[in-house]
């Protein structure tokens, strides 16, 4: 595959880094960034942005309707935040006309108390979270340097917390549910206990496993080829049996890479894909 494959589309209105970013059917929503608060919505059909709000200090009946979740500190676990958003596209006239939608207000439980996800010495920085549970209400949560927690979003509680048996320190990695049939798409609904996720970050792969009946994790070590191993902050994307790892930094040598790697979880091994521009601090998105 050539360089041909990728086209260059319309440039933000805003420098942006270490964005977050959820994908709504024809719509890329772009929550802020480093030392930014201002929210986009891109429109992969039309290639244009819209602003949707600057930032304040699971699953719906309304498919026009999406919940969005925002946690997070600073390097040293200090200024948390927790904050939700009802999303109703910007791209229409309906979201005009509706009260409490398109902003964000605090996290609170069914009696109206501000929760915050996060212990005080918890450091969310470059932390990575995916939703799991039988009835989507888990949220797991991998952050530096090695952690792994599991928040009950009906109970509003840390429900287990844990240690990753890495070879580095954990922050700005790859970490997907298995369960997901691709990035950014609805949880497959099954009826098991287990929950299982992938997480990749320089030297460490790990395949984890969630006994929710139980509340155990699994560990097991997956191979790590030597091209990734001095990489992280890298893009994914997961689908179906591929998870693609775009670009990254080498904190060794101080650059970032160009390339694309592959990795096949039915063969568990990694291998180049294509070569591309620089990249490391970015977002890749599936669109079907």
């Amino acid at each position: 595959m050539s360089n041909e494959a990728f086209q260059m589309l319309k440039d933000l209105p805003i420098l942006l880094g270490e964005s977050q970013r959820v994908l709504h059917k024809h719509e890329l929503l772009i929550c802020g960034g480093k030392y930014e608060r201002a929210c986009y919505s891109y429109h992969t059909l039309k290639n244009e942005y819209k602003f949707i709000l600057k930032l304040k200090d699971n699953n719906n009946k309304d498919s026009n309707q999406i919940t969005l979740l925002s946690f997070g500190s600073n390097y040293d676990g200090k200024s948390k935040h927790t904050l939700v958003m009802k999303y109703i596209s910007v791209w229409n006239n309906l979201s005009n006309k509706l009260n409490n939608y398109n902003q964000w207000v605090p996290f609170t439980d069914n009696h109206k108390h501000p929760i915050i996800i996060g212990r005080n010495q918890d450091n969310y920085e470059g932390a990575r979270a995916v939703i799991g549970g039988r009835n989507s209400h888990l949220l797991f949560i991998t952050y530096h340097s090695e952690n792994i927690s599991v928040f009950n979003l009906n109970t509003f509680q840390f429900i287990k917390h844990d240690t990753l048996p890495t070879h580095n320190h954990i922050d700005h990695h790859c970490f997907v549910s298995t369960l997901e049939n691709g990035q950014g798409q609805e949880m497959m609904k099954i009826n098991q206990q287990n929950n299982k996720m992938l997480l990749f970050c320089a030297k460490t792969g790990l395949s984890i496993e969630y006994d929710e009946d139980n509340n155990n994790f699994k560990f097991r070590q997956l191979p790590i080829c030597d091209d990734i191993a001095s990489l992280y902050r890298y893009a994914y994307v997961y689908i179906n049996d591929t998870i693609l790892l775009f670009g990254g930094w080498n904190n060794g040598k101080f650059a970032s890479s160009k390339a694309v790697h592959k990795y096949s979880i039915r063969e568990k091994n990694h291998r180049l894909y294509l070569n591309i521009l620089c990249l490391f601090h970015c977002i890749i998105v599936l669109e079907y």
